[in-house]
């Protein structure tokens, strides 16, 4: 659980004072039981159980995903999964490591890998060679029995749609940080001097990983942007921003209700991304997790979580 009260909780508790519904938390913050006249309700983590238990597991595996959006020729990034060696007992030994290998080969812009289940972009490495493709799968191996594997894009940007049976309760785009070139400063200096204190410590992690020592000591000319991270995430720096009406958003809620249908989930978030001016869809996410946008738009999160809410006590 993080270390400060979580906003999905504040939002169910308001949620269940407000329409007089017996509310208990358990499990550190992680399991809400809800109960009105003989109905209880249970909620765990950021899943408000709305959805059925087979749209929750496909949702959580990413290479799942994909083969089911790609089968229904529903624009998405590929995503190839490979197992654990120790789950070699209870599946078929693959040749993951010549396989692993080959994709890299067909890549050479470089792979993403990463849990193939999971969230808020941990443990997400984008790797160019082979050394470095040993490394990360060891790594993730660790705490994971699977990763998934994608190439590599230039993702020009990353909107996210909070659906409630088709209707978006929540359309932004995730602004990844910057720092602006004034001509004296170096790209460290410039970030130091930018960036709020609660968010340095990710942020800086996540810049000092993927930037080498020559670009962080460069000078950047002034007016000049320079991105921090090639990664969307909220959790390591990104920032929510809201879109407004127009043909960014449309298309974006169009390919995420798509999405969604595919796979019969109810409520999600789903991460639409845009690569050489075309938009596809990277993942839905079951759980649906708001606490950076809450950090900004409380009203609008608790507005959500309360119509979800909705739907489970009608």
């Amino acid at each position: 659980m993080l270390n400060s009260p979580r906003i999905f909780l504040d939002a169910v508790s308001k949620y269940c004072v407000t329409h007089g519904i017996q509310i208990e938390i358990r499990a550190a913050g992680w399991l809400v039981v809800m109960r009105r006249g003989t109905k209880q309700h249970l909620a765990f983590g950021y899943d408000l159980g709305l959805n059925s238990s087979v749209a929750h597991r496909i949702a959580n595996d990413k290479a799942a995903t994909a083969e089911v959006l790609h089968a229904l020729g529903i624009p998405c990034v590929p995503h190839t999964v490979f197992f654990s060696p120790q789950m070699n007992e209870v599946m078929p030994p693959q040749a993951s490591w010549e396989a692993m290998i080959a994709i890299l080969r067909a890549n050479p812009s470089g792979v993403v890998i990463k849990p193939n289940e999971g969230t808020s972009g941990n443990s997400v490495f984008r790797v160019s060679n082979g050394p470095e493709l040993e490394l990360a799968a060891h790594r993730i191996f660790a705490s994971s029995p699977s990763l998934a594997m994608s190439p590599w894009l230039d993702i020009e940007d990353e909107v996210r749609v909070v659906l409630l049976d088709d209707r978006p309760l929540l359309v932004y785009s995730k602004s990844r940080p910057t720092i602006l070139g004034d001509g004296v400063r170096s790209v460290l200096e410039l970030a130091l001097a930018g960036m709020p204190y609660e968010m340095r410590s990710t942020v800086f992690s996540d810049m000092i990983y993927n930037l080498d020592s020559a670009t962080l000591n460069s000078i950047p000319p002034p007016g000049e942007r320079q991105l921090l991270s090639w990664r969307h995430n909220l959790d390591k720096g990104a920032q929510p921003v809201l879109l407004g009406e127009g043909k960014v958003r449309d298309d974006c809620v169009e390919l995420a209700a798509q999405a969604a249908n595919a796979i019969g989930i109810r409520f999600s978030s789903i991460d639409v991304v845009n690569v050489n001016g075309a938009w596809k869809i990277l993942e839905i996410n079951s759980g649906v997790m708001m606490e950076a946008l809450g950090r900004l738009h409380p009203e609008l999160v608790y507005a959500a979580y309360s119509a979800a809410l909705d739907k489970v006590f009608d």
